[in-house]
């Protein structure tokens, strides 16, 4: 079997992912801001007792009667198809709707937690967690009705920390990848459900499990897993068919995981991975891991959560959330190296985000910022607009698809807005979930919309053409 040859030459490791968010707490009134931060909880690590035996090499495939959707199009990791967070679709999507809102497709129970959806084939992709089997769920679902297909669970102890799952797995037609909350990350077949490998990046690397767990989610480019441990190791590239390893990057500041993602970027004709780690930002060669160039100007005090934006040519937007503001990082090339310059910052009131990655579209910055209205600027730093104190969405998230913008506040209310630079221009609202906590990235494939809160998924209808 394709398992047993690879489990034989590769370490029993086990793997797991996670990935969107550092979790905290605010609340703001319209005559402005009260800001109070949700800390981690305290509770210790798992024992080596508790942890004999777990992971995805000790996991269990079971099947069901999903079947996958007749569907094109795709959103097939963290931040969709282009890493951008927009839906390259060109479908008419829904601007308005009814006072009941967009039909619901379909609708099931999640486990606690804010994990996303990709979607690849028809079929819809996750990681979730089995608090009855104190178990990782790798789950692939039916687009059509939300039926499962399959489920490969394997067993890992994790205790409620505001959430448990929070990552978007990557998928290929080939495979699926999962970082999960104790940075267990495995390989599934994405057809199948087979696992291919895993590995336990907390004993292979000496990666420390960040506070309210993983939230980092997998990039696959190619044939490769591109994982940030922060350990020994501070990135590494894995070959998804054998789980052998090929590259290591070194980390030798010692610099942690965070909630953050690796992005790719391109610089001067070389593919580059971006990864802000919580001693500052590294640009890492895609061909061999080479650093090409990192900086300690930018740090997030508690935790850093958004993933770095690639603007333009050589720019790279940050922007975090514990009052970090955002800033603008430029690389320019030095003979045969490359120095990462700030360009400029930005105060917290003027732009930040607590929690999801800004969106760079069409020339301009769109955000939401740490005291929950959305705002727009210019690559160069200047306010365009903001949503204004009546339209919040606390720390909920936004795709931009079809020239609008969708975007959910903290308890489950949906707006569509025009994705334009020159105001805030909603269109319609409607509550799609019961909260609390509609906080897991959003998926749009197909005039469907997928959304979560802390304990439902639900499959919305927003094509305009039916």
């Amino acid at each position: 079997m394709r398992i047993a040859k690879v489990i034989a030459a590769a370490i029993p490791a086990c793997l797991a992912a996670a990935g969107a968010a550092a979790l905290f707490w605010w609340a703001a009134a319209d005559t402005g801001m009260k800001f109070s931060l949700r800390l981690p909880l305290t509770g210790q690590p798992a024992t080596e007792e508790e942890r004999a035996g777990t992971g995805p090499a000790f996991g269990t495939l079971r099947t069901f009667d999903g079947e996958p959707a007749d569907a094109a199009g795709s959103w097939p990791r963290f931040r969709g198809p282009n890493f951008d967070n927009v839906s390259p679709g060109t479908e008419p999507l829904a601007r308005f709707w009814p006072e009941s809102g967009p039909k619901v497709l379909w609708s099931i129970e999640v486990g606690e937690g804010h994990a996303g959806a990709a979607v690849l084939n028809g079929r819809v992709y996750m990681l979730d967690y089995d608090r009855r089997q104190k178990a990782d769920a790798a789950r692939c679902l039916s687009l059509a009705d939300g039926r499962d297909i399959w489920r490969y669970s394997y067993p890992v102890k994790v205790k409620r920390n505001h959430g448990m799952s929070r990552t978007v797995p990557a998928v290929t037609d080939e495979f699926m990848v999962t970082i999960g909350p104790k940075c267990h990350v495995a390989c599934l077949d994405s057809k199948t459900g087979e696992l291919l490998w895993g590995m336990d990046l907390v004993k292979r690397y000496g990666t420390a499990v960040p506070p309210w767990y993983a939230g980092q989610c997998p990039l696959i480019d190619g044939k490769k897993a591109i994982i940030a441990p922060a350990g020994s190791a501070l990135m590494i590239a894995v070959d998804c068919e054998s789980g052998n390893i090929l590259w290591e990057s070194p980390n030798p500041d010692g610099w942690k995981m965070t909630h953050s993602s690796v992005m790719p970027a391109e610089f001067d004709g070389r593919r580059v991975y971006v990864y802000c780690a919580s001693g500052g930002v590294a640009g890492v060669a895609a061909k061999d891991g080479r650093i090409l160039w990192k900086t300690d100007r930018w740090t997030i005090l508690v935790a850093n959560v958004p993933s770095p934006v690639p603007v333009g040519r050589n720019g790279i937007f940050l922007a975090g959330g514990y009052n970090a503001g955002s800033a603008m990082l430029r690389l320019v090339s030095s003979g045969p190296d490359i120095e990462a310059k700030i360009e400029y910052r930005l105060e917290p009131e003027l732009f930040s985000s607590n929690q999801h990655t800004p969106v760079y579209y069409e020339g301009s910055i769109f955000g939401i910022r740490q005291d929950g209205q959305m705002a727009c600027i210019t690559p160069q730093g200047r306010l365009l607009w903001e949503s204004g104190p009546t339209r919040r969405f606390g720390l909920g998230p936004f795709v931009i698809a079809s020239g609008l913008i969708y975007a959910m506040d903290s308890e489950g209310v949906l707006t569509v807005a025009e994705a334009s630079n020159a105001g805030f221009f909603p269109l319609a609202q409607a509550k799609v979930l019961d909260g609390p906590d509609s906080w897991g990235p959003i998926a749009i494939v197909s005039g469907r919309l997928i959304c979560r809160d802390l304990d439902t998924m639900v499959c919305l209808d927003i094509d305009s053409s039916q």
